[in-house]
């Protein structure tokens, strides 16, 4: 089956991920973040384009990219191969290092393009990595500290805002937009089973996990309503855990 062809932004810009084959890490030092930087500074000479926001994970890249001269496969080609090239010869690798087909999708709104912003940043603390001050490979310190990475271009996301507190108020309240097509893309901590047994036991206050799909609905409900709102922790997991049908907590978790 052919590729479906990139929707082209009327704007200009665009919601661009990079993530790593099979989801594998694409850094594994600060050496390797520094080297990921100098290489989007270059592209950035070359093709000038503009970088609102961006973020980088473990395994993938998050960027706000405004290309007003339609170059966007060119820059992602232009940064996999330098990266890639680096990458491959300091772990003694070959291959692909990035998911070949990136994600990108068109932003058209001021609603949008505000809100990725702060969901970007946003990555690190979703992860359980770093809180927003602190993490130094994002594009928030550039905004609020006004720290010069070289890279980050912020006239634009700055003019919806009043002052630098607006914009940082904003970076910290909770994200509104449904992101769940682009959930495949983002690190997520996952638990062991024995992890999940002892989060049980310990902090829901269940001494015998098997007991739990004995329960009545309302009880038993409770118990993975407290649940769902874990990161890392599975409908599938649960339901191996506890011993309750798959398709239950699934519908719960939904509602």
């Amino acid at each position: 089956m052919p590729r479906q062809a990139r929707i082209i932004s009327g704007t200009g810009m665009y919601h661009v991920i990079l993530r790593g084959i099979n989801k594998q890490d694409i850094f594994f030092d600060n050496q390797d973040r520094y080297k990921f930087m100098n290489e989007l500074i270059k592209t950035k000479d070359k093709y000038e384009y503009e970088l609102l926001t961006y973020c980088l994970m473990p395994n993938h890249v998050h960027f706000e990219i405004k290309d007003k001269k339609l170059q966007l496969p060119e820059i992602m080609k232009s940064l996999n191969i330098s990266y890639s090239s680096y990458f491959n010869k300091k772990y003694d690798r070959v291959g692909h290092l990035f998911q070949e087909r990136y994600f990108s999708k068109p932003i058209e709104t001021e609603s949008y393009l505000l809100e990725l912003h702060r969901y970007i940043h946003r990555n690190p603390i979703k992860a359980g990595i770093s809180n927003l001050q602190d993490y130094r490979w994002s594009s928030y310190r550039t905004y609020i500290y006004e720290e010069d990475d070289k890279i980050t271009d912020v006239e634009l996301i700055k003019s919806y805002f009043s002052s630098t507190n607006e914009l940082k108020k904003f970076n910290f309240e909770n994200i509104k937009y449904n992101y769940d097509n682009v959930l495949e893309f983002e690190i997520k901590k996952r638990f062991t089973d024995d992890e999940v047994i002892k989060i049980l036991q310990k902090e829901i206050g269940i001494k015998n996990v098997q007991e739990v799909q004995k329960y009545n609905k309302i009880n038993r409900e409770l118990i993975l309503n407290k649940l769902r709102n874990i990161n890392g922790i599975s409908c599938g997991q649960l339901s191996r855990v506890l011993g309750i049908n798959k398709k239950i907590i699934e519908r719960l978790f939904k509602n």
